[in-house]
């Protein structure tokens, strides 16, 4: 017996033993091919002034540096690359502003950097990532991917929601005629509200079939609870990756010392009191009717999908989750290019001139533009393409993180790193653009008169991002962001208030957006009843 038990336990030392000694070879096999990586393709360049701290990194910089956004770029100007890495805890974050490198990322080896940060804003917004976007790689990602591309986003769903995206429409055409007949014909319209609550009431529109979560105001604009409801959507994304040091160190979350956790946390409540409640009434309702009910939005179907064993397909909280993550995706790119290419045209009124000729040639004085006049309106597409280029909403796209150690460009990206493609650093990259700083909607306008488009294969600049992680609404971006700019430019004349001389110009410092919202004088120029909507 003894000598079972010895002959055993000798068989189990030799096992461990065994486990051991392949592990520490197979270990070392890969320190020593990670070793040769690093010795043969060395990191992007490091600022000589960020010699990263122990454990910690080049935190205490960071901190002591904000915008974080501007200090990036201000470093890798002084360095003169367009490709650099900064030590933040043990992360490597490498931020990109050349093309050809940002194809290799995102085209290239799109499948090695397929996957997202992991952070406390990420977490809370997409409770526990349910949904697509924000989710790191893995089958949740895949399962809300195909749900959103086959069911929510297809070419058949597009059309079918064309009525709801020309109700808000005719509605921001509304609200500002009602602006210009407060002043005799001509009035002050503060276009960062209405642009960013046409976005907010065009997905709204389509995902719960409403417009205001409180009371419309008279002229047909938001309420001030509605528009406290889109400022927290915009802190949302604001907070979504604003590089926190509790991201890349942990051990510090719950701390909050920076207050990120709080403001985050307050925004997500503050909007989810006015989503949730629709969604759970709705979701209780499909219930009742014991799913007998048609679809008349987008809510309708995520409630209404089944498995293949006619099961729901997906939770009430993957449900209020990926309804955030659509409403945070539609309302900050379209409204954002709109005031700023207004903007810019008022201090260029031959651009209003001939954006204004193509309109009118395109869809004549006595009617509104439609969605099907869109492919023909080349100019005004130019200039809403010009804006995505020189005013980004963000400096960065949404990080991607590499899942295994690779190269891009001849140097070494390790497995874990955040790349980060500078939309700023690429839409005014002066090896790239001529006169990169001058808004000059032309260079966008092809020589044999093709159509031109929002997206950007060839990523010099990111209107709608590409990949295995890229947007998949950008029929639908383009949709909101034309229709918006065309009826703005088609059904009124913009110019400076009559207290100033010239749009002010000027970047906010904390973000990309205008320092002031555009306040611009507006006056009808189409015949009355061309505006006498529903």
């Amino acid at each position: 017996m003894e000598a079972n038990v010895g002959f055993l336990s000798l068989c189990l030392l030799f096992t461990v033993i065994r486990f051991l000694v392949k592990r520490f070879w197979y270990q070392s096999d890969i320190k020593n091919d990670s070793k040769e990586f690093k010795q043969k393709y060395p990191l992007p360049p490091t600022p000589k002034c960020l010699k990263p701290w122990p454990i910690v990194g080049n935190i205490p910089e960071l901190l002591a540096n904000k915008p974080t956004f501007r200090w990036i770029h201000k470093m890798m100007g002084e360095m003169n690359t367009e490709i650099a890495c900064i030590r933040l805890g043990n992360t490597n974050v490498i931020p990109i502003t050349c093309p050809e490198l940002s194809r290799e990322i995102l085209k290239k080896q799109d499948a090695i950097f397929a996957s997202r940060p992991v952070s406390i804003s990420t977490f809370r917004i997409t409770k526990g990532y349910k949904t697509a976007v924000m989710v790191p790689f893995g089958e949740q990602w895949k399962k809300m991917r195909k749900v959103i591309t086959s069911e929510l986003l297809s070419p058949m769903r597009h059309k079918w929601l064309t009525d709801k995206r020309v109700e808000e429409a005719d509605h921001i055409v509304k609200y500002v005629y009602n602006q210009c007949n407060k002043n005799e014909g001509g009035g002050i319209v503060n276009l960062r509200l209405a642009t960013q609550h046409y976005c907010a009431n065009v997905i709204k529109k389509m995902v719960l079939n409403k417009r205001y979560f409180g009371e419309e105001m008279e002229d047909g604009g938001p309420g001030l609870e509605e528009q406290k409801y889109l400022e927290n959507v915009f802190t949302m994304l604001n907070y979504i990756y604003s590089f926190s040091p509790s991201d890349y160190i942990p051990c510090l979350r719950g701390l909050d010392l920076d207050g990120h956790e709080k403001i985050i946390k307050d925004a997500i409540k503050n909007t989810r009191k006015h989503q949730d409640p629709l969604i759970e009434e709705r979701f209780r309702q499909y219930q009742k009717l014991g799913g007998n009910k048609e679809s008349q939005d987008l809510l309708d179907i995520l409630i209404s999908l089944k498995d293949k064993n006619g099961e729901p397909l997906l939770s009430l909280e993957e449900i209020k989750a990926q309804v955030n993550e659509l409403i945070m995706a539609a309302v900050d790119n379209p409204s954002n290019a709109a005031e700023w290419a207004i903007a810019e045209m008022i201090n260029q009124p031959e651009l209003f001139e001939k954006a204004t000729q193509e309109l009118d040639a395109v869809v004549g004085r006595n009617r509104q533009v439609q969605e099907s006049d869109l492919s023909q309106l080349n100019f005004v597409k130019a200039c809403a393409r010009e804006a995505f280029r020189l005013h980004p909403v963000a400096p960065f796209n949404v990080p991607h993180v590499s899942m295994a150690d690779t190269t891009v460009g001849d140097y070494f990206i390790p497995k874990g790193s955040h790349v980060i493609l500078s939309r700023v650093g690429l839409g005014r990259n002066p090896k790239v653009w001529d006169e990169p700083f001058q808004f000059k909607p032309e260079r966008h306008l092809k020589d044999d008169g093709s159509g031109v488009v929002l997206t950007e294969s060839e990523l010099r600049f990111i209107s709608f991002s590409t990949g295995m992680r890229g947007c998949v609404a950008s029929t639908l971006g383009t949709a909101m962001t034309v229709m918006l700019f065309a009826r703005l430019l088609h059904g009124f004349t913009w110019h400076v208030p009559p207290t100033e001389s010239r749009i002010e110009l000027t970047e906010s410092n904390n973000d990309l957006l205008l320092a002031k919202p555009l306040l611009a004088y507006a006056k009808p120029r189409l015949p009355a009843h061309v505006y006498q909507t529903k």
